[in-house]
């Protein structure tokens, strides 16, 4: 097949559909990519790129046409907007010089969901089949991440949205909750697909890195890798690491990542005397983290309580499971479910702080084996759920549609 797949977000940026649309040229399709020039997350164009430059290029043997796109800036309310709109506008642009037939184009629609319009252009332009892969649900995205209450605006956003849905031949979906949330906002059953993120084969079983090891302290070390942001709800786990320091002699939560919340967290840590249990190691590549990963007792998930979390599989949980380490969660919802039919490891509810020292503790008063085993049922379960290989396969059998 000629697949043009249609994203704001590509290499040299860090996100799935990279990978997705590597493996799809391994699978022996052509791939064309449309999509911005990178700026996420820093804000700033990435080196090398410029809004003016002709940044066209091939990457691992797949076509990259970039639009010009205004950078997101400081990230606030107006700046997203107007990033935002702008990939819209010039994505439509710079499609009228893509060349070239295509049998389907696949758009992929984390946040924002305006990147469908570029998607609605694209299949109108080849006439050929359009598959829109929804990782947010919008309007709730806006509502509950984004911060906005304005009901005006909420109804646009979904009247957008919902025009967006109808004008798609299918909508893969992340989580299979979101198919009840889809239904009600007039999206036939039949179109609702679902096809869920799969790991990075470099997320692993893997043996520790001496070098890697010697970071981590004597004693309990469980890893938060992500975005330290609201919605990972970091006050829920330092109100559980205050219960549990006084438990557990030795205890560090280790995180790996960064964000915007990230200054208000460690001055939270520090007003509660609580930063001798804590060690942040800033972002890392992804194709590291098996090995710290390796290195940790368990992974921890959290999130904010709201619908759309509930309904959504944080990516970061597929990562956990491949690397066949013990999971601890503080989630509601579909996450939460996987934890728990998994048997990789103890959930509670999301901002149950004092669920959350409970599971800790319940977890480290486990012996050796116990925790093996629940890293092992981690491994098992991604295997038969979240298989990259299986899923490729599967995406071009949705395709073939």
């Amino acid at each position: 097949m000629n697949i043009l797949v249609v994203s704001q977000y590509f290499y040299p940026e860090n996100f799935r559909i990279n990978d997705l649309c590597y493996g799809l040229k391994e699978k022996g399709n052509k791939v064309t990519v449309l999509t911005a020039k990178p700026n996420y997350p820093s804000g700033s164009f990435f080196h090398g790129y410029s809004f003016f430059g002709k940044n066209d290029e091939k990457i691992k043997g797949i076509d990259v046409y970039r639009a010009k796109v205004i950078p997101r800036g400081s990230a606030n309310g107006l700046r997203l907007f107007i990033n935002y709109i702008s990939f819209v506008f010039f994505g439509c642009f710079k499609l009228l010089k893509v060349r070239g037939n295509y049998d389907k184009v696949l758009v992929f629609a984390p946040s924002p969901i305006t990147v469908g319009f570029v998607g609605i252009f694209a299949s109108m332009k080849f006439r050929c089949k359009s598959f829109l892969w929804v990782h947010d649900l919008w309007p709730e995205s806006v509502k509950y991440a984004g911060g906005i209450k304005n009901s005006f605006i909420i109804k646009l956003v979904d009247l957008m949205t919902r025009m967006i849905y109808s004008n798609f031949n299918f909508i893969l979906v992340q989580s299979p909750d979101f198919e009840n949330y889809l239904i009600k906002q007039n999206v036939p059953k039949n179109k609702i697909i679902y096809y869920p993120y799969y790991a990075e084969d470099y997320y692993r079983v893997t043996k520790e890195n001496e070098d890697i090891k010697l970071i981590f302290p004597d004693g309990l070390n469980i890893v938060f890798a992500g975005n330290i942001g609201v919605a990972q709800s970091f006050d829920t786990i330092i109100d559980a690491v205050k219960i549990v320091s006084k438990k557990i002699k030795k205890i560090t939560i280790i995180i790996i990542g960064d964000g915007r919340d990230r200054t208000r967290v460690q001055k939270k840590i520090n007003d509660e005397n609580l930063q001798d249990y804590f060690i942040f190691l800033g972002s890392h590549p992804p194709e590291k983290m098996s090995f710290y990963f390796a290195s940790a007792d368990a992974l921890l998930v959290t999130l904010r309580k709201s619908l759309i979390f509930s309904l959504t599989i944080p990516s970061k949980i597929q990562s956990y499971l491949a690397c066949g380490k013990p999971i601890i969660g503080a989630i509601d919802g579909i996450g939460s479910k996987i934890i728990k039919n998994s048997n990789s490891g103890y959930t509670g509810n999301s901002e149950d702080f004092k669920e959350l020292a409970k599971n800790i503790l319940k977890f480290n008063n486990l012996n050796n084996e116990e925790k093996v085993n629940l890293g092992a049922n981690a491994r098992k379960y991604f295997e038969n759920e979240f298989n990259r290989d299986k899923l490729l396969d599967r995406l071009l059998q949705i395709l073939i549609k």
